[in-house]
C-alpha cells in the first residue's frame, strides 16, 4: 500500500486530500505540511512513496520545494495540486519532475483515477525492480559449477512458493499442489480449466482407489479454500507489521485481489470477527501454475 505526505498551505484541501486517499482504501498519510520549507522536512524525515503538493505557497512554491528535496537525495513520485491554468507554469512543474497534475477545486472522481494511475506505475517499478535483482542472484548462481546447482522440479518448487506463504503444512496444500502439478504436466491449451476440473484431478490424486470422484471434489474444494484463506491471514498479519516486507510485497498483490487483502488487514489489526467470505482460488492457482513455470524456466 502506498505512503503519501500531503504538502498544501489550505487545510481544507488537505483533509480532503487525506480522506479520500485513507477512506478510499489508496494508502496512508503519513503526514501533512501547511508550506514547502515545512513539507521538505517531513518528506525527508518520512520518507513517502508519494508527495502531493501545491504549486503556489507563500514561503516556497512547489517547483522550488521539489529541486530541494531532490537535492537532498529524495526519490519518491509526486503529484502538483493547483487551481493554476498557466500552461508554461504546468510545463515547469513537469520539467521538475511531477508525475501527474490535479486542478482544483479538488474532485474526488479525478484524484482516485490520478492516485490510481501513480499507484500503477509504483508497483511496476518495484516489479522491474525485483526483476533485476532476480536477474543478478541467477547470474550467482550461474557462476558456480553447473554440477554444483540442484534444480528443482515443479513440485519442490511449489513447496518452496507455498511454504513462503507459510502455508506447505496446510492440509489444502498437497491438493494444490497435485492440481498444479497435472496442469503443468498433462494441460493442454484451452484457457484454464474450472475449478470443478481441478478439484477433480485433486479427488483423484487423494482418492487413487476410486469411490466418489463427485464427493470428494468437495472435500477438496473446502481443503483448497481454507489454505487459501491461510496463506491470504498470514500474508496479511505480515503486511500490518511490515509493508516493506519482501514477502507481503512479492505475493500479496500477486496472489490476491488488494480489496481482500485490505479487509483482511482491518480485521486482524482491529480484531474483529472474521467474516466468511469468498477468495479468489482461480487467481491464487493460475499465479501459482504461471510463477511455478517461470522459476522453473530459469533455475
Amino acid at each position: 500500500m502506498l505512503s503519501f505526505c500531503i504538502v498544501d498551505d489550505d487545510a481544507v484541501s488537505r483533509r480532503m486530500l487525506q480522506t479520500i486517499i485513507e477512506k478510499g482504501g489508496v494508502g496512508e498519510v503519513r503526514g501533512m505540511a501547511s508550506g514547502g520549507v515545512e513539507g521538505k522536512r517531513l518528506v525527508l524525515d518520512e520518507n513517502p512513496d508519494v508527495v502531493l503538493i501545491d504549486l503556489l505557497m507563500p514561503d516556497q512554491d512547489g517547483i522550488e520545494t521539489i529541486a530541494r528535496l531532490k537535492q537532498e537525495g529524495y526519490e519518491g513520485k509526486y503529484v502538483m495540486i493547483s487551481q493554476i491554468e498557466n500552461k508554461e507554469m504546468i510545463s515547469k512543474a513537469y520539467q521538475a519532475g511531477i508525475e501527474f497534475y490535479i486542478r482544483k477545486p479538488i474532485n474526488r472522481v479525478e484524484v482516485k483515477a490520478v492516485l490510481g494511475k501513480v499507484s500503477e506505475q509504483w508497483r511496476m517499478a518495484r516489479y522491474l525492480k525485483e526483476i533485476k535483482q532476480s536477474i543478478a542472484k541467477l547470474d550467482d548462481l550461474n557462476s558456480e559449477p553447473a554440477a554444483t546447482r540442484k534444480k528443482h522440479d515443479a513440485k519442490e518448487t511449489m513447496r518452496m512458493i507455498l511454504m513462503d506463504m507459510g502455508i506447505v503444512g496446510e492440509s489444502g496444500s498437497h491438493d494444490i499442489i497435485e492440481m498444479t502439478s497435472w496442469l503443468i504436466g498433462r494441460h493442454q491449451g484451452g484457457g484454464f480449466p474450472p475449478l470443478k476440473s481441478l478439484y477433480e484431478v485433486g479427488a483423484r490424486a487423494s482418492k487413487p482407489e476410486g469411490g466418489d470422484i463427485e464427493k470428494e471434489g468437495k472435500a477438496v474444494e473446502q481443503r483448497v479454500r481454507r489454505t487459501v484463506i491461510a496463506a491470504l491471514s498470514n500474508l496479511a498479519s505480515i503486511g500490518l507489521t511490515d509493508y516493506s516486507h519482501p514477502k507481503f510485497e512479492h505475493y500479496a498483490p500477486l496472489y490476491f485481489d488488494f480489496e481482500d487483502v485490505r479487509l483482511k488487514m482491518r480485521e486482524i489489526d482491529e480484531k474483529c470477527p472474521q467474516e466468511k467470505r469468498k477468495v479468489n482460488i482461480k487467481k491464487f492457482l493460475q499465479v501459482l501454475y504461471l510463477e511455478t513455470l517461470d522459476k522453473m524456466k530459469n533455475q
